[in-house]
């Protein structure tokens, strides 16, 4: 029996799933058995999940590389063949894609347990989820994830195709190689979402430029995966110039993304510019569509993109 778990109910109805690093929120909508039953399943697979993915932490703490040793979890399988699906030559770790490997493991569990007409497993911002018939759910777009406020909302549906939500970037819970203040991807599941995001803010980056500060991330935490590579610490005064090209080199690695399937679209954020790589088309004959106007340089409230997420009901 895990001892070290929490399983609250909240007020609005939604589940409240804590274990040492890794907290969820998670809703269920369909019929009151329904609901039941997919929280029964939420927690039951939730129970053992720290210490399956703890048991193999040096290896998912690895370079992904596909002639490397594979592991044997179910949420670690899926966690390397999201980093691998999406690394091409660059260096990642299955760790990339934790967050979002747990959130859909314990999405996939309650859709097998109930039907659902809508459901996601928040995991600190990383979305699993899932939408039937007319069900949608709004994204929450904010500025500055330590200060959030919001600047814009998208709303997704069906037949737009998308699992996953994702966010990385240098200012928030997990180091980066690059400057983006954040980047969030939207793909088929959330694991996927989640290296995506990490590789576009990785490319985001000026090389060079005196205002970065970074520091080894092994002298950070000496149990990063990141091991010695400089990940960035402070971001000083940058010209247009330096954040359109630090931006253009992210843009690119969203483009790479996108024409390899990984992703649906992507926003980077950098001091207050935002590029909207990609579109979410619907995919049903009749549906809206919701055009992302790849490369567009876009400002405040007019974005209504994705950042640093949430969900809201």
């Amino acid at each position: 029996m895990n001892l070290r778990m929490q399983a609250t109910l909240l007020e609005d109805g939604r589940l409240h799933l804590n274990d040492g690093p890794i907290d969820l929120i998670v809703l269920a909508e369909g019929d009151r058995r329904s609901r039941e039953f997919a929280f029964a399943a939420a927690i039951a697979r939730f129970s053992t999940m720290l210490d399956e993915l703890c048991a193999e932490l040096p290896l998912l703490r690895s370079q992904s590389r596909s002639d490397a040793t594979a592991p044997s979890g179910i949420v670690a399988r899926h966690m390397h063949a999201a980093s691998l699906s999406v690394a091409d030559d660059k260096f990642i770790t299955p760790m990339a894609a934790v967050a979002g490997a747990v959130a859909d493991e314990i999405l996939s569990r309650m859709l097998r347990a109930a039907p659902l007409r809508r459901a996601y497993v928040n995991n600190g911002g990383d979305i699993a989820l899932y939408l039937s018939g007319d069900a949608t759910l709004t994204i929450g777009v904010v500025d500055v994830p330590e200060a959030p406020s919001i600047f814009g909302v998208s709303a997704l549906d069906a037949s737009h195709s998308v699992g996953g939500v994702a966010t990385s970037g240098w200012r928030g819970r997990s180091f980066s190689l690059g400057i983006a203040d954040a980047v969030t991807a939207l793909a088929a599941n959330a694991a996927q979402a989640d290296a995506a995001a990490t590789l576009i803010a990785n490319a985001v980056d000026l090389p060079g430029q005196a205002a970065i500060i970074r520091a080894p991330a092994n002298e950070i935490d000496p149990q990063s995966d990141l091991g010695d590579r400089l990940v960035t610490r402070s971001v000083g005064a940058l010209s247009e110039n330096d954040v359109a090209c630090a931006l253009a080199s992210g843009e690119d690695e969203a483009r790479r993304l996108i024409g390899c399937g990984a992703i649906v679209a992507a926003s980077l954020r950098l001091c207050g510019v935002t590029r909207v790589v990609g579109s979410l088309a619907a995919r049903s004959p009749g549906a809206e569509r919701r055009p992302a106007s790849a490369g567009a340089m876009l400002h405040g409230l007019e974005e209504r993109k994705w950042r640093r997420t949430f969900a809201s009901l």
